[in-house]
């Protein structure tokens, strides 16, 4: 016989709202592509520019969404600031997406 957990509903709203949250930020195309390509490897925002075809102001945009919802963080080499996923979350997302449209 199949042991089944009780269900926590207060644990469950909260994981659905964390869930809803980064669907909510990844609901872009652009950001999206960026983090189709940070799933990949960290990269500077001279290659993401060049590699998506996102060019400023709107690259920048959409790294500080990401950035700021925690997404992604970054680092500086020299003058280059080199962005890399953050999030376990979007890191698995992009894993189950990949196939989709990563490798498109």
């Amino acid at each position: 016989m199949i042991e089944t957990k009780e269900i926590n509903f207060d644990d469950l709203r909260a994981s659905a709202d964390k869930a809803c949250s980064l669907m909510r930020v990844m609901a872009n195309a652009d950001r999206l592509m960026l983090l189709c390509q940070l799933s990949q490897g960290e990269k500077s925002v001279g290659e993401l520019e060049e590699l998506l075809k996102i060019y400023q102001p709107t690259l920048s945009q959409q790294l500080t969404v990401l950035r700021e919802a925690a997404l992604v963080s970054t680092r500086r080499e020299g003058k280059n600031i080199i962005y890399s996923i953050s999030s376990q979350s979007a890191l698995a997302v992009m894993q189950v997406l990949s196939q989709e449209i990563c490798n498109a």
